[in-house]
């Protein structure tokens, strides 16, 4: 087995290494251990512990890398994922841990697209695609040195011994973002350079309370069980995993003592879509199947084994599609007796930034919020008080809504928590609270609104809206710019963009398997997006341009009178027809259904 180095009794991977290209295979060797290391067969892409190997001739090119990510075989041969470039954003319970700046996709065996169709070089082509979008993943973290998919209170609930293993042994497998391009490294034994990454967002900082620093960290953890872009996933699946679920640890560490505070947020989890079709908010559509109840029950029985006694918040209107997505939720939910579900129309009681009526809601989970607790370390690692239950936040995006609700609440309850936590080991005296101290509750709440920034670029693929709420506690002028930019682009990427991105996400997380046996899954049928769209807006371009030109020349000519309103009718039917066509003519997903 090729194991990693040893770093006070815990597995510590090869942190940093050096990779050599030559004609027939690529050698990937620790900067530290160059005497070990493994070698991958470019013309098989199958990976071999180095054996005292030697090797006569010199690579054509050498590198430093940070970590292989993983392999994945495509129609051609296989392909060898690295990372590239690395920063340090902080540490986990003591150990660093880095962002992923950049990645590259090491291609095997491309010589054997010569054999294949024409077809299959099509797909191929696709696919490498796909792989191109996957280099660009925003959010993912990674230490050589500890599993950060694992929890505080979690890690110390394990079996002793535990955390001698090997990283991806000790990793949770649903918060493991690269764990289906694992499978090569681990047959192999190569468990020194096996790295778990998560998705999601990792943000630490230094608040000084009184004579104290404290280091507050924020994780949040993606889970990759229905792992998709955010018109593209919506709800759950059969087996209850539900869309962009998130769970995030709010970690205090002072004086030696470790605090922990867990939430989560998720898609409603039910079976419904919103299929995108051109318009700015398309219609919610609530599939009717047999297995809902199930579904339902499956999500929270999951929630409950995990984190104990649970409280749903559902923040959506209560009018509309909303309106029925949310009456159904809550059909459902009062089948299900073991799980508190409160429901909090968040535009009703909040609109026009009256955000301070988010006091009703905290008025009716406060007292499950202090029922729940928290986790407590004392300096010697003993387990003081354990967090007995979790609050799972929805909206219909589990992203702005839920983003402000949650800091809100993390300020409002957190901050009182906190409070209680720093006047437990004396830091502050019993008149004290974090609020009081402006400066520091300031960069507490920036933390919160940088972490929702970067949960949604990896759901929706932009900043979170109502930022500047987090920030500041109200909307700003600058802020409203940003939030407007924001909702043009979202348009912009779910409409013409997203499907695209599904499909790399399906490929990547193993929902999609490629395989020779298995049709083309990009065979034409019916309109394709890419084809027709700039016919489309061309024609609509074209007749309003030449509709405006023909009646600005036309004046008392009959002729050119005629010819504008021909130009216009033009026009009109091909609006007429995008409209009507409107989702064959978004980027649509094609490997993977929408309940996968």
């Amino acid at each position: 087995m090729e194991g990693g180095a040893s770093s006070g009794g815990r597995f510590k991977l090869h942190d940093q290494l050096e990779l050599q290209e030559f004609q027939e295979m690529f050698v990937i060797k620790p900067v530290e251990s160059p005497d070990r290391g493994f070698s991958i067969d470019r013309r098989d892409g199958n990976c071999r512990p180095l054996d005292g190997d030697t090797f006569s001739d010199s690579p054509s090119k050498v590198s430093t890398i940070y970590g292989v990510a993983g392999t994945i075989r495509l129609l051609s041969g296989t392909y060898v994922l690295v990372i590239t470039s690395r920063k340090e954003v902080g540490t986990f319970l003591g150990s660093p841990v880095f962002r992923v700046i950049s990645m590259r996709f090491l291609p095997c065996n491309i010589e054997a697209l010569k054999f294949s169709t024409s077809q299959e070089k099509r797909d191929e082509a696709y696919f490498r695609t796909l792989l191109k979008t996957v280099e660009s993943t925003p959010g993912l973290y990674y230490s050589y040195e500890m599993d950060i998919t694992l929890n505080l209170q979690r890690r110390y609930k394990l079996a002793e011994g535990w955390i001698n293993k090997p990283l991806w042994k000790q990793a949770d497998p649903q918060f493991v973002w690269n764990r289906n391009l694992l499978e090569d490294l681990i047959e192999s034994k190569l468990d020194g350079f096996i790295i778990p990454l998560i998705q999601g967002s990792f943000q630490a900082i230094q608040l000084k309370l009184n004579s104290a620093l404290a280091t507050v960290t924020l994780i949040s953890r993606r889970c990759t069980r229905r792992l998709g872009t955010r018109m593209w996933r919506r709800g759950a699946n059969l087996e209850g995993d539900t869309a962009n679920f998130i769970e995030t640890e709010q970690l205090l560490e002072v004086d030696g003592f470790r605090f922990s505070l867990l939430q989560v947020r998720g898609s409603i989890p039910l079976l419904w879509e919103q299929i995108v079709d051109l318009s700015y908010k398309p219609r919610l559509r609530i599939i009717d199947h047999e297995q809902t109840s199930n579904v339902v029950e499956r999500h929270f029985r999951d929630l409950l084994q995990r984190y104990g006694e649970t409280v749903a918040v559902d923040l959506t209107n209560k009018h509309g599609d909303e309106g029925q997505l949310s009456a159904a939720y809550a059909a459902e939910m009062q089948k299900l007796q073991v799980v508190r579900y409160v429901s909090f129309d968040f535009h009703h009681y909040c609109g026009n930034s009256n955000f301070d009526n988010l006091n009703v809601l905290y008025e009716q989970i406060s007292e499950d919020f202090e029922k729940q607790g928290y986790f407590l370390l004392d300096t010697e690692g003993n387990i003081l008080e354990e967090q007995k239950g979790v609050i799972r936040v929805n909206c219909i995006d589990c992203l702005d809504r839920t983003n402000v609700t949650q800091v809100w609440r993390m300020t409002f309850l957190a901050q009182k928590s906190m409070s209680v936590q720093l006047q437990r080991i004396g830091l502050l005296a019993s008149t004290e609270c974090i609020s009081m101290f402006a400066e520091e509750y300031g960069k507490f709440r920036r933390l919160w609104a940088e972490q929702g920034d970067e949960i949604s670029l990896g759901y929706a693929g932009t900043h979170a809206l109502k930022g500047d709420l987090v920030r500041y506690g109200k909307q700003t002028v600058a802020g409203l710019i940003k939030d407007g930019m924001s909702a043009i682009s979202r348009y912009y990427l779910n409409n013409f963009h997203d499907g695209v991105r599904q499909d790399a996400l399906d490929l990547i997380s193993g929902h999609y398997t490629v395989s020779r046996n298995n049709p083309s899954p990009f065979q034409l049928n019916g309109f394709e997006a890419v084809s027709y769209l700039p016919v489309a807006s061309a024609l609509l371009i074209g007749g309003l341009t030449l509709t405006s030109f023909t009646l600005h020349q036309a004046g008392r000519n009959a002729q050119q009178y005629m010819t504008s309103v021909l130009w216009a009718g033009v026009t009109a039917g091909v609006m007429a027809m995008v409209k009507a066509n409107g989702r064959q003519f978004c980027s649509r997903p094609r490997l993977c259904g929408l309940l996968s």
